[in-house]
């Protein structure tokens, strides 16, 4: 159990043992990660023999699911929707199910399962957004939504960088604040115009996203690259997914809810504090 933090934050006792909560959340992942890799790892060839041609494959891969999702969601969803409660367990199981299937017929299905279980991924973690009171309308909080990928995760070429979550955050946060006040501005119908340009401030922060997001999912191709072995290890590796995301998103928009309270840079130095 963690333990309630003594330091002075500036934050009300109880708001400050949520951060630290939301802290050891964000920051203890290292089991989840070296299951993951352990999954990868266990295949014929392994990730390091995995050819140059096959890794750009994969990172297309994942950057065309993100933007799939992203633009489906600022699409579809509509005000004055009705919302059950949020039902981690349902996620799981249906992106479980996306892994099983996808990992029977191999490298074949693997871009759809993909993009499935990004989906569903994505419609998990907006439902935990929204317990923590953010407007899941708002562009900037769809972005958001999207920012999870990013975390816990690391690019190839993110060597001698900060990849801690204010870091990742800070790196991503102007971007979408551009993105989101073009969407703004000038209404989901444009969207397509947004995703036009590689200098667009919503590409690059999908590029960033990816690039993070891409390191899990070269795991996850791994373990689904054999047929027989793919079906449990795609099952596997798209709960431990899930589980992993839905963690850091539970922390991540617990934080941003005592943003809102307090600010930005106050919830920050106590992050730093606890």
């Amino acid at each position: 159990m963690l333990e309630r933090p003594v330091v002075n934050t500036g934050l009300k006792t109880e708001d400050t043992i949520a951060l630290a909560r939301a802290k050891h959340q964000m920051e203890n992942i290292s089991g989840v990660m070296r299951t993951l890799n352990k999954i990868g790892s266990t295949i014929e060839f392994g990730l390091s023999k995995l050819p140059e041609s096959k890794q750009a494959w994969l990172n297309a891969q994942v950057h065309k699911a993100l933007m799939f999702v992203l633009k489906s969601n600022l699409k579809t969803m509509k005000k004055g929707q009705e919302f059950r409660k949020p039902s981690d367990n349902t996620y799981r199981a249906l992106v479980t199910t996306s892994g099983v299937l996808g990992g029977v017929f191999g490298p074949a299905a693997f871009a759809a399962d993909l993009t499935i279980a990004t989906k569903f991924m994505m419609r998990s973690i907006i439902d935990i957004a929204r317990s923590e009171g953010e407007d899941i309308y708002d562009p900037e909080t769809q972005l958001s939504c999207l920012e999870v990928f990013a975390l816990g995760g690391r690019s190839p070429d993110d060597d001698g960088l900060e990849t801690g979550y204010y870091a990742t955050r800070l790196a991503l946060n102007a971007g979408i604040r551009q993105a989101a006040d073009f969407v703004a501005k000038n209404g989901i119908s444009e969207i397509g115009k947004l995703l036009i340009s590689s200098t667009n401030p919503l590409v690059k922060v999908v590029a960033i996203i990816a690039s993070r997001f891409s390191v899990q999912v070269s795991e996850k191709f791994m373990a689904q690259a054999v047929p027989v072995a793919g079906a449990v290890g795609g099952g596997t590796v798209n709960f431990v997914f899930i589980q992993h995301f839905q963690k850091m998103a539970r922390a991540h928009f617990v934080i941003r809810r005592l943003e809102r309270s307090y600010g930005f840079e106050t919830v920050k130095k106590a992050y730093e504090l606890v």
